[in-house]
């Protein structure tokens, strides 16, 4: 099993009513070269039972306020380039790992992993899918607070590069247009080729609030603010 080291993150925060949110660090290597940006973990709490999307890897003090919220019982993965903290969290916890149909697990904690559908899922919610590519990418969409969004790497909110880039990435970022508010991942794009027709599906999701993967939260009129984006996506 292939557990990764604790990177810099922050401190988990409510952003929500029983709704948390933490963001921490991503040391990535694509596109021939290294990098270095945020990435973002959302915990839902439902009484004591506590799941994580998103996985990032907490020091012994974030695990501590962790566990002083509930008991880790669930991982929720979302994209097929994330999830290199899934197999801390299911060993360390004893965590179910879930993912879209298509991801491919740590085999070491692959018999704790099932299938991510709207008829079996850890928590109440939709399961938006991008239909039109092959590496599994999907939105959780809970009903909660008017329509709460949990994207992965297909909807980004990276106003501005933060405390968790270095300064060459900062640069290179903005140079290739990942750092804008409202923003359809161009990296993810560029992997993927979503098809028109996924965006015009997800246009028609109404939801309050995104916490995305990559970039800060959203809290109100999330979809109307990613209306220009995705009508973008359809030109």
């Amino acid at each position: 099993m292939l557990v990764q080291p604790v990177m810099p993150h922050g401190v988990l925060t409510e952003v929500l009513p029983e709704i948390f949110f933490v963001t921490g660090t991503s040391r990535p290597t694509f596109m021939g070269r290294s990098w270095q940006f945020s990435r973002n973990m959302v915990v839902l709490r439902r009484a004591r039972e506590l799941t994580v999307v998103n996985s990032v890897r907490l020091d012994d003090a974030g695990l501590a306020t962790l566990s002083a919220l509930g008991d880790v019982r669930h991982v929720i993965r979302l994209g097929a380039f994330h999830g290199m903290d899934d197999a801390f969290y299911g060993s360390h916890f004893g965590a179910i790992l879930w993912g879209l149909a298509g991801t491919a697990h740590d085999p070491a904690v692959a018999d704790k992993a099932r299938e991510l559908t709207a008829t079996d899922s850890p928590v109440e919610a939709t399961i938006f899918r991008f239909a039109s590519i092959e590496a599994p990418e999907g939105i959780l969409l809970l009903p909660e607070h008017g329509g709460t969004a949990i994207s992965c790497d297909s909807l980004q909110n990276w106003a501005a590069p933060d405390e968790f880039f270095d300064a060459e990435s900062a640069q290179k970022m903005r140079e290739l247009g990942f750092i804008q508010p409202c923003n359809v991942g161009p990296g993810w794009r560029m992997a993927t080729r979503p098809a028109r027709s996924d965006f015009e599906r997800l246009a028609q999701i109404p939801f309050a609030n995104l916490l995305p993967a990559h970039g800060t939260p959203i809290l109100g009129n999330a979809s109307a603010a990613f209306a220009p984006a995705l009508r973008a996506m359809m030109e």
